[in-house]
C-alpha cells in the first residue's frame, strides 16, 4: 500500500496473467448500490465506467470477466495485458446519487506477462521467453528501481536466481520498460522443464508467471509411425511364408501316410 495525495491509501496490485485478481475497493457502504468502478490506463484518457451504482456495465470489452464482490471489490477473471491500469473505486450518495464521497478509493494493477520467441519446441533451437510487467503510468524500470526497489528476474524450478554468469543463459534487461529476456538453446532433458520470471517489491516477490517446456508432439508421433509401418511391413511378408510352411508340412505329411490318408486341417491365422 501506497500513500496517495488525497490521503487515501493506494492500492498496488500484482497478478500475473491468465490469473483471476480482486481489486479492494478501501471506501465502500454497506451496500454496494451507492459503488461506482471506474478504469483508465492511460494518464490523459477518458475513465471508463466498468460498474456504476452497484450494476455491471455490458458496452465494454472485459464486461464478461467482471464482477462485484459482495464487499464491492472488483474481480476480474483470466487477466490479460489489456487490464493493467488505474482502478477507482467511488461512493455516489444523495437522493439522485449525484454527491460523491470522497476520498475515493484508488487501485493501480500491475500485470506479469511471459511470452516465447518460439512457437513449436524442440531441442536444439534457441528459444527467447519475455518477461514484462505492465505498469500504469508507463514509467521507466530504472525509475521504479529507485523509488519502490522493484525488480524482475528469471529463476528456475528449483527456484534458484538465474544470473548472468550461467553461461548457458543469455540474460538482458530493458531500462526502458520492464522487461527481461532469458535466451538458451534447448536441450533433450528441458522436456516439461519449468522458468519462472518473479517481479519483488522491496525483495518481496509480489507475483510470479512461469513458462514450461511442451516439446513439439509432431516428432513423438513421427516416430511412432514409422514403427507402426515397420511392423505393418513385416506383418505382409511373413504371412504368406507362414502358410507356405504349412502347406509344404501337410504334403509331407501326406507322402509318409499315404496308406491311410485323412484330411489335413491347416489353421492359419493373419
Amino acid at each position: 500500500l501506497l500513500t496517495g495525495i488525497s490521503g487515501v491509501d493506494d492500492a498496488h496490485v500484482f497478478i500475473g496473467s491468465g490469473e483471476n485478481v480482486r481489486l479492494p475497493c478501501n471506501n465502500a457502504l454497506p451496500d454496494c448500490t451507492s459503488t461506482t468502478w471506474t478504469y483508465n490506463r492511460f494518464r490523459h484518457s477518458a475513465a471508463v465506467e466498468l460498474i456504476k451504482l452497484g450494476i455491471k456495465k455490458n458496452d465494454t470489452e472485459s464486461h464478461e470477466r467482471l464482477s462485484l464482490g459482495s464487499d464491492c471489490s472488483l474481480n476480474i477473471r483470466n487477466i490479460s495485458t489489456e487490464d493493467y491500469g488505474f482502478y477507482i473505486c467511488q461512493q455516489w450518495t444523495g437522493v439522485n446519487r449525484n454527491q460523491n464521497q470522497e476520498p475515493d478509493a484508488r487501485v493501480f494493477l500491475h500485470v506479469l506477462h511471459v511470452s516465447s520467441s518460439q512457437t513449436e519446441i524442440s531441442a536444439g533451437l534457441s528459444v527467447t521467453l519475455f518477461c514484462q510487467l505492465y505498469s500504469y503510468p508507463p514509467v521507466s524500470c530504472d525509475d521504479w528501481i529507485r523509488s519502490e526497489r522493484i525488480q524482475l528476474f528469471w529463476v528456475n524450478q528449483a527456484g534458484v536466481k538465474l544470473t548472468r554468469s550461467d553461461s548457458r543463459y543469455q540474460i538482458s534487461s530493458s531500462s526502458d520498460h520492464c522487461i527481461i529476456t532469458l535466451n538458451t538453446t534447448l536441450r533433450n532433458e528441458d522436456d516439461n522443464r519449468e522458468w519462472r520470471c518473479e517481479v519483488t517489491q522491496r525483495d518481496q516477490v509480489k507475483t510470479s508467471v512461469t513458462y514450461t517446456v511442451k516439446r513439439d508432439p509432431s516428432t513423438t508421433n513421427t516416430h511412432t509411425t514409422k514403427e507402426i509401418l515397420i511392423i505393418l511391413k513385416t506383418a505382409v511378408f511373413t504371412a504368406p511364408t507362414v502358410i507356405l510352411l504349412q502347406i509344404i508340412c501337410a504334403r509331407r505329411a501326406g507322402r509318409k501316410d499315404s496308406q491311410q490318408p485323412e484330411e489335413i486341417e491347416i489353421n492359419t491365422i493373419v
